[in-house]
């Protein structure tokens, strides 16, 4: 059953990716918000920002940008699970001998692949604006996977929206909030800086614990407990969304 469910997602996966290959303007469209906000906050704003440390102003915001590109990233997997809801897609796979979980997880591996594309893509151009790091390869490992987690948990958030949205902008309208979370966290200013109930709000919520352990990773610094608090807010919402995005699908396809 096993052996099953991962040949069907595999050949599902295949399929999704292709598409993604022929219409690389997915992975482009979404690298360049975030590329846009790097080059404003770098070279106009950075210079007014304290962030508290000697640490250039790319290296303090870079975790946030990765974050916001994912963000960005993940509303296209609710477009595409949306246009194959509408289009029967589904129901005809329902009549073949597969999973009928490989059809979601099709679509959520080929939003981690796109999204980790995208952040690489982000990265790099970080680099050609004065990004240094001294990280091991350990802790570039431990940035991807933290990233790769952050984006199957929001990829779940995804499905749920696009199972159950009624329009191909209710699909993606979703993402606009996450996109905007990163804005009230420690990713561009520190959170002592902030008004007391925005500060509050800000160092309680999962995307500064994440930014933290990403930034203090490429610091070359201990990341203490962040790294455990972020995993294990990344754990939970992956596993609730998971839960109610196959509720979604099963009451949908029966």
């Amino acid at each position: 059953m096993t052996t099953h469910v991962l040949s069907d997602t595999g050949a599902l996966t295949g399929r999704s990716l292709r598409h993604i290959v022929r219409s690389p303007d997915t992975i482009i469209t979404t690298a360049v918000t975030p590329i846009a906000l790097m080059l404003l906050f770098v070279y106009v704003l950075g210079g007014a920002i304290d962030t508290g440390s000697d640490e250039s102003y790319i290296n303090y915001m870079l975790p946030g940008i990765q974050l916001i590109t994912i963000a960005s990233g993940i509303a296209y997997t609710a477009y595409r699970l949306f246009l194959d809801m509408q289009g029967g897609i589904f129901e005809r796979f329902q009549s073949m001998p597969i999973a009928r979980s490989s059809v979601l997880w099709a679509h959520v591996l080929t939003s981690v692949a796109a999204n980790l594309v995208s952040v690489a893509i982000v990265t790099g151009v970080a680099l050609l604006m004065g990004f240094r790091t001294g990280a091991s390869v350990g802790a570039w490992l431990a940035v991807v996977a933290i990233l790769a987690l952050f984006t199957l948990a929001l990829t779940w958030v995804a499905v749920i929206a696009g199972l159950s949205a009624k329009t191909v902008d209710g699909a993606s309208a979703f993402s606009y909030p996450l996109i905007f979370l990163p804005f009230i966290s420690s990713a561009f200013v520190p959170t002592e800086s902030m008004p007391g109930p925005v500060a509050w709000f800000a160092e309680n919520q999962p995307v500064t614990s994440i930014v933290n352990t990403i930034r203090a990773l490429f610091a070359q610094e201990p990341v203490g407990s962040d790294i455990w608090i972020a995993i294990a807010f990344l754990v939970g919402i992956f596993v609730l969304a998971y839960g109610f995005a196959i509720a979604i699908y099963r009451k949908k396809i029966n």
